[in-house]
């Protein structure tokens, strides 16, 4: 993996962890052969998965979409308690 691809995309997103996610994701697609397995970018033979998807990211082919509500609205679960 390409460490200056790293570096790129991950300015671009700004937590590794979602970079992680992001990039693993799509490595899936590419290497399932299902719908969305074809490359968005012309890329070289020599080229992993994994690069292709991060460049994909780089080049805005592929984009993300952040959930912070969802993060405002989980809230622990109370158990009530049963009389006795």
């Amino acid at each position: 993996m390409n460490s200056e691809y790293v570096k790129q995309a991950l300015a671009k997103v700004g937590n590794a962890n979602v970079l992680v996610n992001l990039i693993s994701r799509r490595v899936r697609q590419l290497t399932s052969g299902g719908g969305n397995s074809r490359p968005l970018i012309d890329q070289p033979g020599t080229m992993g998965m994994a690069d292709i998807a991060l460049l994909e990211l780089i080049e805005g082919k592929m984009g993300f979409e952040a959930n912070l509500e969802a993060e405002e609205e989980i809230q622990p679960a109370t158990k009530k308690r049963r009389g006795r």
